[in-house]
């Protein structure tokens, strides 16, 4: 068995490991890997398709289901081109304050988590607790899913506790976010035949027109319990990009745009995409009836 750390210790390697998100992680990994299983933690590995990193998973106590899951990422940013009185990749104690590469974001609280893996294995559970390491955060979020699935080996746990920062406040729930990449193509013709052809920014702008109106609906309505714990407590419907058109004086044949939705939890996504491609059915339905060639 090795001998058992203090979260600053553990910081303090795992600091040590510049493991930016450019980078491997491999070695972060195997240090935490070979000390929690001296500590007689079971441990699995997911990798990434080109195996030069590896999202961590552990797993102490009874092996049932409605455990803890302490969740973090190994990856950080990187310090090229900053201004760093110390060494990144070592901690530094000043007033107070750990500084180094990670040390809030979010190597601090992955060693607390190690920590208390080791601590919980030497005592009597009555559920477990768990480890999720993930890689490639910083890059968003990509690591995360292939290690969510990798976990399913292990009992189902009931509560996992994210340590990411969030300006050190506690964060309860979180809003859901989803969006489409949208292609309008319409029919070119000279602006002067204008009802002959179908221009394309122009029917596009039909559906954000509807998003518009989704809005304005969505806020007139009293919040439900659970969306009331939001700021601003519904759901938004947004486009932020768009693009389209040849001249001034031709009905555009292409438009892209984006169209992109923050959900309430009560809410779902698949719901939303159902009734804005249910709008893009009936824009596309009037489109048809001019040029059968124009679709969205």
């Amino acid at each position: 068995m090795h001998n058992t750390l203090t979260p600053r210790a553990i910081l303090d390697r795992l600091v040590a490991f510049p493991t930016v998100s450019r980078d491997s992680n491999l070695d972060l990994v195997d240090w935490v890997e070979d000390y929690l299983r001296g500590h007689g933690i079971t441990c699995g590995r997911q990798w990434s398709p080109d195996r030069t990193k590896a999202g961590l998973y552990a797993h102490a106590g009874p092996m049932v289901p409605g455990g803890v899951v302490l969740s973090g990422h190994s990856d950080v940013v990187p310090v090229d081109g900053q201004n760093w009185a110390t060494d990144p990749w070592t901690v530094v104690e000043q007033d107070g304050r750990l500084y180094g590469r990670g040390t809030c974001d979010m190597k601090g609280f992955d060693a607390l988590a190690i920590w208390a893996l080791v601590d919980a294995a030497q005592r009597n559970l009555g559920r477990p607790l768990q480890l999720a390491l993930s890689y490639d955060e910083e890059l968003g979020c990509t690591g995360a899913p292939p290690l969510i699935d990798a976990m399913q080996a292990l009992p189902k746990a009931a509560t996992v506790i994210v340590g990411e920062p969030s300006r050190m406040r506690v964060v309860t729930a979180h809003k859901g976010g989803d969006g489409v990449k949208v292609h309008v193509r319409g029919h070119e013709v000279h602006s002067s035949l204008l009802h002959q052809g179908v221009s394309a920014i122009m029917e596009a702008a039909r559906l954000i027109q509807w998003a518009n109106d989704q809005n304005a609906a969505i806020q007139a309505r009293t919040p439900t319990a659970l969306a009331a714990l939001f700021d601003p407590p519904f759901t938004t419907l947004h486009t932020g990009l768009i693009s389209g058109g040849t001249a001034e004086n031709i009905t555009a044949g292409d438009c892209h745009f984006s169209f992109e939705y923050r959900l309430v939890p009560d809410e779902t996504a698949s719901d939303w995409l159902a009734r804005f491609r249910a709008e893009c059915a009936r824009v596309e339905r009037g489109m048809q009836k001019i040029a059968p060639t124009c679709g969205i």
